[in-house]
């Protein structure tokens, strides 16, 4: 986790939820942070712990999605000698790092049914049983977690457990994309802007163009903060002129006429003898002239995903939520399709 980071903006509903996370700090009570990616959902952690009484107790962070199911166990509750093929010496889990301080626990929705269930089985008794142990450690740690699904949907569709997000969700601090925080994007670039003029020891700091503050207030900004800090931080250090406005923005830092197209896929390329023609890039709208109803259904279908993808940038998540789909979904229809991931 990033340290020495600092909450800038001045928007009523990024205010509210950094005063909602100062509130919430002095209890001894889970929170859930709720937000898109590049929203800030660590800092918000950060602050809960800080302010906290556990202040001075370790903050110990752990990325569900970061590890292969087969690990997020061994990882969060700790394994014994010999419990598995690999696990030459006994390991203490995250919970026992973090017994009398915080455990912010990262993309929350993507740990397993049977992850979630020992979980539950932590939250409610303070116990932890280490994989190949017969006893149960007792610990006191206070759990944060952070996600950017929809955890009530995903557990009405069966895959998060609901007693589960019953403990966890005592406090639920929602955060704004950059995109409902008014005024703040200029604020934010600026401040960008000023610390990357400074590590590149520039006289002093321009600002932006007219043109180019009135590109990022229009921007939507899929990535927020995040995003707004790369595409400032780029444009600093790609402009040759310190004494200048800044005038030139680069959004995308892939695009260029040399990217390389996308792979087709093998059985797209090379067509087998009497199959059906490959559908056309864009859906049939002369009815009388369908001959191939699924043909042209699955054209329909992948031009609108495609339109999609393009819509929120190849935000995967955003366009399976777009779509009112599950990723698993999105992701399925993308192969089906042989679309690429952006």
């Amino acid at each position: 986790m990033e340290k020495n980071t600092q909450f800038v903006g001045q928007s009523f509903a990024f205010l509210d939820a950094v005063e909602q996370a100062g509130r919430a700090a002095e209890l001894n009570r889970p929170v859930l942070v709720i937000g898109e990616r590049g929203t800030g959902k660590e800092l918000i952690a950060e602050r809960l712990h800080h302010l906290s009484p556990r202040w001075g107790e370790p903050l110990i962070v752990m990325n569900c999605a970061a590890l292969p199911e087969t690990l997020i166990e061994a990882e969060l509750f700790g394994h014994e000698q010999g419990a598995f093929t690999g696990a030459t010496k006994a390991r203490p889990g995250r919970f026992e790092e973090a017994d009398g301080g915080t455990l912010f626990l990262d993309e929350l929705g993507t740990l397993s049914m049977a992850a979630q269930e020992r979980l539950l089985r932590v939250v409610e008794y303070g116990e932890v049983t280490r994989i190949g142990a017969s006893r149960a450690v007792q610990v006191d740690v206070r759990i944060v977690a952070a996600t950017n699904e929809d955890l009530p949907a995903a557990a009405d569709a069966g895959r998060f457990r609901p007693d589960l997000l019953d403990r966890l969700s005592f406090e639920v601090i929602t955060l704004p994309p950059l995109r409902a925080r008014e005024g703040d994007v200029a604020v934010l670039a600026d401040h960008f802007g000023r610390r990357m003029a400074a590590e590149l020891n520039w006289p002093q700091w321009p600002g932006f163009a007219a043109a180019c503050a009135a590109e990022m207030e229009g921007y939507g900004w899929p990535g927020n903060v995040r995003e707004l800090r790369n595409v400032v931080e780029r444009a600093v250090y790609r402009w040759d002129e310190p004494t200048r406005p800044i005038s030139r923005l680069t959004f995308d830092p892939f695009a260029s006429p040399w990217k390389p197209r996308p792979l087709m896929p093998k059985a797209a390329a090379e067509p087998c003898a009497g199959s059906a023609p490959p559908a056309p890039a864009t859906p049939a709208t002369a009815f009388e002239e369908i001959n191939d109803l699924r043909t042209a259904v699955d054209a329909h279908e992948a031009a609108i995903i495609k339109a999609a993808l393009d819509r929120f940038r190849y935000n995967q998540r955003a366009t399976a939520k777009g779509l009112g789909l599950t990723y698993d979904q999105l992701r399925h229809c993308m192969k089906k399709h042989g679309l690429s991931a952006g």
